[in-house]
């Protein structure tokens, strides 16, 4: 009779502890990545806010034509050095171009739609990561175009071209609105080192040597949007664990307060609340069952921002700036503006109002909505910013 032999089941081998596939180096220890979460999901964002991306799309248009007509037309800019030319320039001037190709309503709207897409995809999901997410990506996002362009100009201004055609364009045409007189970066390390300060300095952004050698010298709106995320990021972690009331009625006085003593976080914490009131109140219900008073509030703000503008651009330009004196100085001298250089870029309550007035409209009418879900403007949104090489991020989360 054969005997059977059996062998013992073999101890099952411990499988070692894998890292997050999404982590860029297996170097990190395992303690450490234990308390790390296994996988990382998709932020979420709402789909019926879409139409936020066209928006941007219309302030790129905006942009292309404010410094097409900067350079060849430049009489027909609100707000140029150019006062006189022909007369179509300043009919335009004087009309159009407070509507379509108003610069400092440009930035300003920028800021503020920053501000109101930024935090969305925290509001929807208000975790540790999505939080984590955000304030970590926002710099790089920011980062990688910047460097992009202000290393396209030092190569072209500096080691090629040089800016004296600039000069010889600007007398030809008799422009003194353009900028003709860049700051050529004498280094590779000089041009690094302005891309730092970018992302550094907290005031006087418009003088910053990156500013000045981008050729239309707008670049100090990266530094203003970054630090103004931050603000927006430092405030929304308390939306979900306050009361609605509550929150409404700090953000009220953080605007009026922002206002006074004249920072960017007037028009940012503006974009916060009325992201809290789209997603956590239920605004565009709230608007449509009060439909003709939110029409008037509206109304009555676009009409009161382009009124004054028409009245500071056709009638009395030498109270354009008037306003500036009404803010502290709490910031730099602890008194008035009245020092304050006009050629800088301002906060103005003209811009507030018609954004006001715009978003509320936006934001309670499915037709205007519709207008900006527009396949074109929402194509001009998408590309007028850096394509996010993360396919499952949305374009909303990182709205310049």
């Amino acid at each position: 009779m054969s005997t059977m032999y059996t062998t013992a089941a073999a101890p099952p081998r411990e499988e070692k502890k894998r890292l997050p596939p999404w982590l860029p180096s297996p170097v990190i220890p395992t303690s450490l990545a234990a308390r790390m979460p296994s996988d990382v999901t998709m932020s979420r964002h709402d789909a019926n806010q879409d139409y936020l991306v066209g928006v941007r799309g219309v302030l790129t248009i905006m942009s292309f034509l404010w410094v097409f007509l900067q350079t060849f037309a430049p009489a027909a800019v609100k707000g140029s050095d150019n006062t006189t030319g022909p007369a179509y320039q300043l009919a335009l001037r004087k009309s159009l171009s407070i509507l379509f190709w108003n610069d400092s309503l440009i930035y300003s709207s920028i800021l503020f739609l920053s501000a109101r897409t930024i935090c969305l995809p925290f509001l929807l999901d208000p975790t540790k990561i999505t939080l984590a997410s955000a304030v970590v990506r926002r710099g790089i996002r920011l980062w990688l175009p910047t460097a992009a362009a202000l290393i396209v100009c030092y190569v072209v201004f500096t080691k090629v071209l040089g800016q004296d055609y600039l000069r010889t364009f600007a007398t030809q045409t008799s422009n003194v609105s353009m900028s003709d007189d860049l700051y050529l970066m004498p280094s590779s390390l000089a041009n690094f080192n302005s891309l730092f300060n970018l992302f550094w300095i907290t005031h006087e952004l418009s003088y910053q040597a990156g500013n000045w050698a981008f050729p239309t010298q707008t670049l100090w709106l990266i530094s203003a949007v970054f630090q103004q995320s931050y603000t927006v990021f430092a405030t929304m972690v308390v939306i979900p664990f306050t009361r609605t009331s509550w929150r409404v009625t700090a953000a009220l006085v953080f605007i009026l307060t922002a206002w006074w003593v004249y920072s960017w976080a007037w028009f940012s914490i503006s974009g916060l609340l009325l992201a809290d009131a789209v997603v956590n109140m239920d605004f565009k219900a709230q608007c449509q069952s009060h439909r003709v008073r939110t029409y008037v509030i509206a109304g009555v703000c676009l009409v009161a921002g382009y009124v004054m503008q028409f009245i500071w651009v056709a009638a009395r330009p030498d109270l354009a700036n008037a306003e500036i004196n009404y803010h502290t100085g709490l910031y730099n001298t602890g008194g008035l503006y009245t020092w304050n250089d006009q050629t800088a870029p301002l906060l103005r309550a003209d811009n507030y109002l018609v954004i006001i007035g715009f978003f509320l409209l936006l934001e309670s009418t499915d037709w205007l909505q519709a207008v900006f879900r527009n396949r074109v403007l929402v194509l001009m949104g998408k590309r007028s910013y850096s394509k996010s090489p993360t396919p499952s991020i949305h374009p909303l989360m990182f709205s310049s």
